[in-house]
């Protein structure tokens, strides 16, 4: 039971950083403001989604 429990709270975990690992992933200037906004606004679905959506958006090259 300890053992699914783990498993469980790993995968979870893995999904809940999803945003900041595809920052992260694609070299994102700005993923440690991704991971903050993640960490700390991740647990509402709001701040989740705009997390991965500012990891996917495309950086705009001035």
């Amino acid at each position: 039971m300890r053992l699914l429990f783990a498993v469980l709270i790993t995968i979870l975990s893995l999904f809940y950083f999803l945003p900041f690992a595809i920052a992260f992933k694609r070299k994102r200037a700005n993923s440690g403001a991704i991971f903050a906004l993640n960490l700390f606004l991740g647990w509402s679905l709001i701040g989740w989604v705009v997390a991965l959506v500012w990891a996917l958006k495309d950086e705009q090259v001035i």
